[in-house]
């Protein structure tokens, strides 16, 4: 019978604990995620509609090789123009590329976070 109790009072004990250890975890201030940049937060936005829309063809990061045989990478698209004069063509539906590239049109700020992007992953 006093074997029991100690187990009980063990068990109680180690219940307490662990409660208070998840009520001290909770009152904490929730961990603050760094605010990104006004240019960082266009490049990630720029990178979701790249990840959204070209990376089943086109490799679209640092590295990495197209799936699409004649979808350059992104890294590559400076060595062909600046990139930054892609505005137009992604503003009037781009029909350049690989033949079976779909026509894609923009709005203003789509095009701005997209060659935002694009700038990004070129060599520098």
């Amino acid at each position: 019978m006093l074997r029991q109790k100690r187990c009980q009072s063990f068990a109680a004990s180690a219940a307490m604990f662990v409660i208070g250890v998840l009520a001290a975890a909770c009152s904490r201030d929730p961990v603050e995620t760094p605010e990104l940049s006004p240019a960082a937060a266009k490049a990630q936005a720029g990178q979701e509609i790249a990840e959204a829309l070209c990376a089943r063809c086109h490799a679209i990061g640092l590295e990495g090789d197209s799936t699409h045989p004649e979808a350059p990478p992104f890294r590559t698209l400076s060595e062909k123009y600046p990139v930054r004069l892609l505005d137009e063509a992604l503003a009037e539906g781009i029909t350049v590329g690989h033949p079976d590239m779909p026509e894609f049109e923009f709005e203003a700020d789509q095009i701005d976070e997209l060659i935002t992007y694009l700038e990004s992953v070129q060599p520098k």
